[in-house]
């Protein structure tokens, strides 16, 4: 018989400087996600701990170390805090649509500002708007642009200040890549409300879970992802609750 998808064939990249955790070295595993069976492939894969990069699934796969952990948030259990819910009601006016997987200019510019403020020296500063474009709009998936913008008026939409690409997968929302307007001045915590609401969404869609990539245990960058609980982190024993004797 047949096999009904092609079995994928994994690489592994070169060593690389580590992101997050200094003097260490990062080397990952990926595949290729195409063909007619790739949502069914990004979903198998995402519930084992990979991450999609537009055609590319990926995870860590470093030799000795195992900092890099895949958590999950599970949406029906979870409950806002007094400070989310205080953050919740601070944004609740803005607009809030998911938009096609299509690049804008008006978007990338928010990108750039949002890595100049965030990421000045990171792997993704000298990106394009071709490089944005490949970003956004190469996905063999269910994918959207989650747009935060500020009240508009006679009839013009308002300000861009929040962008989220989102994956819907079978079993929750994966949240890919988000930036924001950095100025916290006016909207305090964007970064935040943007997870919040991919929570709500999550729910009111019946999926149980919302991808928040990986959190790295000793790195400061990661620490906000242990806000949401309950909070699923995937361990040699499969997914498990993150004990709430972690930092908050």
């Amino acid at each position: 018989m047949t096999a009904p998808f092609r079995f994928p064939r994994f690489f592994v990249t070169s060593p690389q400087p580590c992101p997050y955790l200094p003097g260490r070295q990062e080397r990952k595993v990926f595949t290729e996600l195409s063909g007619p069976n790739a949502a069914e492939l990004n979903d198998a894969l995402g519930r084992i701990g990979f991450r999609r990069s537009q055609s590319v699934a990926y995870r860590p796969s470093c030799a000795g170390c195992a900092a890099c952990v895949s958590v999950r948030v599970v949406t029906h259990e979870f409950r806002a805090n007094a400070t989310q819910r205080k953050l919740m009601r601070r944004h609740a006016d803005l607009d809030v649509a998911a938009c096609r997987s299509w690049a804008t200019d008006e978007q990338f510019q928010l990108l750039r500002r949002y890595l100049a403020a965030r990421h000045p020296g990171g792997g993704m500063a000298n990106m394009d708007e071709m490089d944005y474009a490949d970003m956004v709009e190469q996905s063999p998936v269910n994918s959207v642009i989650v747009e935060y913008r500020e009240p508009g008026s006679n009839g013009m939409p308002g300000k861009l200040i929040g962008c989220c690409l989102t994956d819907r997968q079978a079993d929750g929302l994966s949240m890919i890549y988000s930036f924001f307007d950095t100025d916290g001045a006016e909207r305090p915590a964007l970064g935040n409300f943007i997870i919040l609401d991919h929570i709500a969404r999550a729910r009111a869609a019946g999926l149980p879970y919302v991808y928040l990539g990986y959190w790295v245990k000793g790195s400061p960058r990661m620490e906000y992802k242990t806000r949401y609980r309950p909070l699923e982190m995937l361990g040699p024993r499969g997914w498990t609750l993150l004990p709430d004797a972690d930092p908050q």
